[in-house]
């Protein structure tokens, strides 16, 4: 048979029994091949997505204007303490969409290794976590973010925790496609 590149833990399996994401098969229609979680390589861990998601340069940003049609903008961000972050001018569409619709979808730049995170946005307001951001920010990129509360006025850095996250390998999909799901 085909080998298991990717063998999930138990406690992957089951991470009822450990704080986490659970893991399993997206439901997607049947024409698309998606084997079960024991089939092909297996589901993915938690792990290859978040290694991903630290390691992206740029994501794409998914918001809804006001018109309920949609907008997506490539960020720089950050995945740090379990969640995306980037920032953004507050009168940016971006921006301005989230203040009336915080629901957002965040896709690394990869069609070949897919990462996911669906969630809500939520401003970060706290100055220890926006020196974290900063401090951050400024070791990935080489660009420094103020978060002065006089930058406050017109930047925000939104955080995405996410509730439902997707990934696989194009070269291996039906094979690989995991989703998660986390405790709110």
């Amino acid at each position: 048979g085909k080998r298991k590149l990717f063998r999930v833990k138990e406690t992957e399996k089951h991470p009822r029994t450990q704080r986490g994401p659970r893991a399993s098969r997206p439901h997607m229609p049947a024409s698309y091949g998606i084997l079960t979680a024991t089939e092909g390589s297996g589901l993915l861990p938690w792990t290859w997505a978040e290694e991903r998601l630290v390691r992206a340069r740029n994501y794409w940003v998914a918001t809804t204007r006001p018109d309920q049609t949609p907008h997506v903008m490539p960020v720089w961000g950050l995945w740090l303490n379990g969640a995306f972050h980037f920032a953004t001018d507050r009168s940016s569409r971006k921006g301005r969409n989230l203040v009336l619709n915080p629901h957002a979808v965040v896709h690394l730049e990869s069609g070949d290794e897919v990462v996911i995170l669906e969630g809500v946005m939520k401003e970060i307001a706290e100055a220890s976590a926006l020196r974290q951001f900063a401090d951050a920010y400024a070791t990935k990129y080489d660009v420094k973010v103020s978060v002065t509360p006089k930058a406050q006025r017109t930047t925000v850095i939104f955080t995405l925790r996410p509730s439902t996250a997707y990934a696989w390998l194009e070269s291996d999909y039906p094979g690989t496609a995991t989703r998660w799901q986390f405790e709110k």
